[in-house]
């Protein structure tokens, strides 16, 4: 694998994407296996060069923090994906994609239409990976360069999305990066474009931001250990907004979504799940 390191999101929250690859390439590696993305130790591979030694390993080490909770999340998105497309659902669209493969390893039906949204660079390094080792996707794939607290509805337009398709809107964590005014921006816009049937997956996390794990990552994408910690996120009164503005909604507890993989899940947390926004 030959591109170029200065390719290689190296810092901010595009970095996290290596991260979650490292997981991916790890759970793949496993005989008792949720999922296989060969694709993911392309990425590690490629992005390996252009970090120094302690930043490599302070990467790692994250990866294996957040490695039971992440991967059994990744499963639980995999399933969703099935559903909405068994639900009528013929566009997804995933907002912070990363180095997300499921176009091509999850068997999407041919006529399905996926959309990555991201930003620019990590698209720079993202496509001449999956270029190198000539990855074809099984649905329809669009990249979509945009950024989340911008006008991404425009740039989904110009992709071809089309508003009165039902549609799949999937994140795994991204919002939570975005300020509050944004994320909340983020859903109207949802909204907006969503036929009848379409579907948004709202994690419902109980996050402690001073445990280490968490503390450890928000120096490694910020830079700055004493940096603020901003209000992100949708907040405590997203499942509410939908309820309010024409989505039906139902609640799914972690431990309940994650008991069909035979994994350990992460303990009994009350509140913790998904809940499954349908357009109505």
């Amino acid at each position: 694998m030959s591109e170029p390191s200065a390719q290689v999101p190296t810092a901010g929250v595009a970095m996290t994407a290596i991260g979650v690859a490292l997981i991916r390439v790890r759970e793949s590696a496993r005989p008792d296996r949720l999922y296989d993305d060969p694709l993911a130790a392309a990425f590690v591979t490629a992005a390996r060069p252009a970090f120094s030694e302690e930043r490599w390993s302070r990467l790692e080490a994250l990866a294996d923090q957040f490695y039971e909770g992440r991967s059994l999340a990744v499963k639980a998105v995999d399933e969703s994906f099935g559903e909405a497309v068994a639900a009528g659902c013929g566009q997804i669209v995933l907002f912070g994609a990363g180095l997300d493969t499921r176009a091509f390893r999850l068997g999407l039906p041919a006529g399905t239409v996926l959309f990555e949204v991201d930003l620019p660079e990590l698209f720079d390094f993202k496509e001449p990976v999956l270029a190198a080792r000539q990855a074809r996707p099984d649905c329809v794939r669009r990249v979509v360069p945009a950024d989340l607290r911008g006008d991404w509805g425009r740039a989904l337009a110009a992709a071809g999305f089309r508003p009165g398709v039902a549609t799949l809107w999937a994140e795994e964590g991204v919002l939570n990066y975005l300020p509050r005014p944004d994320a909340q921006a983020l859903i109207e816009t949802v909204t907006e474009l969503s036929a009848p049937g379409s579907r948004f997956g709202i994690g419902r996390f109980q996050v402690d931001a001073a445990a280490r794990r968490y503390r450890e990552l928000h120096d490694l994408v910020s830079g700055d250990s004493a940096a603020a910690r901003p209000v992100n996120g949708l907040g405590p009164d997203a499942e509410s907004w939908f309820t309010a503005h024409g989505w039906r909604t139902t609640f799914r507890a972690w431990n309940d979504l994650v008991a069909p993989y035979g994994r350990p899940g992460l303990g009994e947390v009350p509140g913790m799940g998904t809940v499954l926004a349908v357009r109505e």
